[in-house]
């Protein structure tokens, strides 16, 4: 089946505007997501690409339309990659820039050589453009947050194929010419455009996916995770997950985090000899000398009855052994004195990720064990999690 270059411009026309307005459609239902808005400037920047074309296509004569089109391409590609280091949180403002140059540097080309410069003009500047752009998304995309999202994976191989399929146009461009054989038959506008199309529908599905991947952990965080009692304390559950994004973070940095255990075992026994009135204020008291000695950066879960955890972040293993002493020093005097000459027992542990590693349930469960060692032990002088 032969198909002329208006029909096929035609084609991918009707498929890159349908693709570009689903998403910039759910990227209005989902304002809130910058990575998406940078994702729908460069479907907008296909629209751009395929209008341009198909004015270049139905009038040859419009030939500036090409230049606009081929930087409009640019652009959309690059903002796949800009959107990618978006959603890992990376630094945009050299990148931004990269693809701004890149794409204003053909537009020029074009307008500089004017008609004389054919269909083929600044076509190198183009293709080693996309390429490039393309591989640098691809790369993006098994770094930071999009690396733990296999949905990642399909946007990798969009501009990974992409990636390689401009290194060879550009490599055949530049050897055998474009009205070589090769060329024509592998390389030529109309075989892009099939490529497009195909790539297209693949990266407006991936990206979709990813952010509405994003919002669902946001919604999450928005009911569960950031659950906190009337007194600014999660429940265990909350404070586990929580503490896993943190981690996470903390650990594609190399820094240190860590969780205190602090843990109150003889309320049982205060109850039977004081009542459970007694027990009550001890209970309350020793909730509020965590909150009060715990870092004012650090969130606070709790642990069981008369448990508590605290997550930290400290630059040091020493720092973390001052954090961990200072919380039971002062809830040795925060809880003397309230049931008379009674001081309950408090064991506090801290274990760090250089330690138990970087997850979450390790950690927590690493610094629960510290602390029950602790609890059974006569006076213990080292709060410190050796594990």
């Amino acid at each position: 089946m032969n198909l002329d270059l208006l029909t096929v411009t035609f084609l991918t026309a009707l498929v890159v505007i349908v693709t570009s307005v689903v998403f910039i459609v759910g990227m209005l239902l989902r304002n809130d997501e910058l990575a998406g808005r940078i994702w729908a400037l460069g479907f907008l920047a296909g629209l751009l690409t395929v209008v341009a074309y198909f004015a270049w296509a139905s009038s040859p004569d419009a030939w500036w339309t090409a230049g606009v089109g081929n930087s409009a391409f640019i652009c959309g590609t690059g903002c796949m990659w800009l959107g990618a280091r978006r959603f890992n949180e990376r630094r945009m403002p050299v990148a931004a820039a990269a693809v701004g140059v890149v794409a204003a540097a053909e537009l020029a080309i074009v307008l500089a050589l004017g008609p004389a410069g054919g269909d083929w003009a600044g076509a190198e500047v183009m293709f080693v453009g996309l390429m490039a752009f393309a591989a640098l998304g691809a790369v993006e995309c098994f770094r930071g947050d999009m690396g733990r999202h296999r949905e990642s994976w399909g946007l990798a191989f969009v501009l990974g194929l992409q990636a390689l399929y401009y290194l060879a146009r550009t490599i055949v461009f530049v050897v055998a010419g474009p009205h070589s054989a090769v060329f024509t038959t592998w390389f030529s506008t109309v075989t892009t455009s099939f490529l497009t199309i195909s790539l297209s529908i693949v990266a407006m599905v991936v990206t979709t996916v990813l952010l509405s991947g994003r919002v669902r952990l946001r919604g999450s965080v928005g009911t569960t995770r950031l659950e906190l009692s009337d007194e600014g304390i999660m429940p265990a559950s909350s404070f586990e997950r929580i503490l896993a994004d943190t981690a996470g973070r903390a650990q594609q940095r190399g820094e240190l985090v860590g969780v205190v255990s602090a843990r109150i075992d003889d309320l049982p026994s205060i109850g039977t000899a004081f009542g459970n009135e007694a027990a009550e204020l001890v209970l309350v008291s020793f909730r509020e000398g965590v909150r009060r000695y715990a870092p004012s950066s650090s969130f606070i879960g709790e642990d069981g009855l008369g448990g508590m955890l605290v997550s930290i972040q400290p630059s040091s293993p020493e720092e973390a052994r001052r954090i961990a002493r200072r919380i039971r020093r002062g809830l040795f005097e925060e809880l003397s004195g309230v049931v008379g000459a009674v001081i309950p027992f408090v064991a506090v542990s801290a274990v760090l990720s250089d330690v138990a590693g970087y997850s979450a349930g390790s950690l927590v469960r690493a610094a629960q064990e510290a602390s029950r060692v602790i609890s059974t032990n006569i006076g213990p002088t080292d709060v410190f999690a050796e594990v």
